[in-house]
């Protein structure tokens, strides 16, 4: 399956007024905002895909699908967007039902241009972030998969905090054997310290059930 290429990140605008849309468009190009715009939500959910980035001004009513459906669907196509509501004074409520169910925020109508650029600003850089995160998380896997089954067991006995004697006597081995098991995985995982090792190890998930404390010391 290929992977989709991500493609540059914007302000999707769903509204069915065609002025707003026009209006949004205007004052977020004028603030150096790149946005598409979609009269439905129905319209924009045609087009969505995993490889859309930035976020979306969503309106909460709109004839057709409403604006808490399109944030379900939109989360099911691609959960990184985040959302940001259009609502009128009188759907507050639902407004909030739209924060707990995930949305980044929430904005009144008429939107007061600082307010909206701030808060299409923070969410921008929210999903940039995630990526960042999301990017490394991925690279640190595909690290970690290289590893054979041996380094993977001395990788998990360092984070475990086991010097090299014991890593030895665990695994029916030397302790010189374990240093060069352990270079080959710090070669691999492109660390250079032990330090440096074990953290990256704890982000991936691989918590050992002693203190890593003694194992930066080997």
């Amino acid at each position: 399956m290929t992977t989709p290429v991500p493609l540059p990140p914007r302000v999707f605008i769903v509204d069915d007024d065609a002025a707003v849309r026009d209006s949004l468009a205007l004052l977020l190009a004028l603030r150096g905002f790149a946005t598409e715009c979609h009269a439905s939500a129905e319209d924009f959910l045609a087009t969505l895909t995993p490889a859309h980035r930035g976020c979306v001004l969503l309106d909460l009513r709109m004839p057709g699908m409403s604006g808490l459906e399109a944030q379900a669907a939109i989360a099911l196509r691609n959960p990184a967007l985040p959302l940001v509501i259009l609502t009128a004074h009188g759907d507050v409520a639902a407004a909030r039902t739209a924060l707990k169910a995930g949305a980044f925020d929430f904005i009144e109508k008429p939107a007061d241009d600082a307010l909206l650029v701030a808060v299409l600003s923070d969410a921008l850089a929210s999903a940039a972030s995630r990526e960042v995160l999301a990017t490394r998380a991925t690279t640190l896997r595909n690290r970690i998969a290289r590893l054979t089954a041996r380094e993977r067991q001395v990788l998990e006995e360092v984070v475990s905090g086991r010097h090299n004697r014991e890593i030895a006597a665990a695994l029916g081995i030397s302790p010189r054997t374990v240093e060069v098991y352990k270079a080959r995985v710090m070669d691999k995982l492109q660390v250079d310290r032990v330090a440096d090792l074990v953290r990256l190890a704890l982000e991936a998930g691989l918590a050992g059930d002693r203190s890593v404390g003694d194992s930066l010391t080997d």
